[in-house]
């Protein structure tokens, strides 16, 4: 009989220290124009309230192209971009880029992706996938893959 816990879509809330300090200070820094290794404001409608929402995210960069990872789960910033149909904003400084992100289904694309997310931040965000890292088999980073959403993003027309 499957609990209730294994029906809820997976998610590791931040502690009070990320919310409340190390996300604050990086939102400052990255509204000044500092961008910690690929550091940005992730701007997006609140799906319940309407509200902008904004959140550090990392960015990216993979064979020419940006994608968000998702490395606590399904958090609020997935869910409101899903609402959102994938319209968002990423703010660096003064500079804003309109963005429509595309969720990307679970395969190679995915795990290639997560990998080199895991190459540039695991000292940052290797404790969300549950000892994991870069190194870790094609094998073990599939049965991880759905916990983590990931989006490819296109500039918006």
């Amino acid at each position: 009989m499957a609990t209730t816990e294994d029906t809820l879509p997976h998610y590791r809330e931040p502690s009070w220290f990320t919310r409340r300090v190390f996300n604050r200070l990086v939102l400052g820094l990255t509204r000044l124009g500092l961008s910690i290794r690929g550091s940005r404001i992730l701007e997006v409608p609140g799906r319940t309230t309407g509200r902008i929402q904004r959140v550090p995210v990392n960015l990216l960069h993979l064979d020419g192209r940006d994608f968000l990872v998702s490395p606590r789960g399904e958090g609020h910033w997935v869910r409101n971009v899903r609402a959102a149909r994938g319209s968002l904003d990423l703010l660096l400084g003064r500079h804003r880029d309109h963005l429509l992100a595309r969720e990307l289904p679970e395969g190679e694309e995915k795990l290639a992706v997560i990998r080199a997310y895991l190459e540039r931040w695991d000292f940052e965000v290797g404790v969300f996938f549950d000892g994991l890292g870069a190194g870790s088999s094609e094998a073990d980073l599939a049965l991880e893959a759905p916990k983590h959403p990931v989006f490819l993003l296109d500039r918006a027309t």
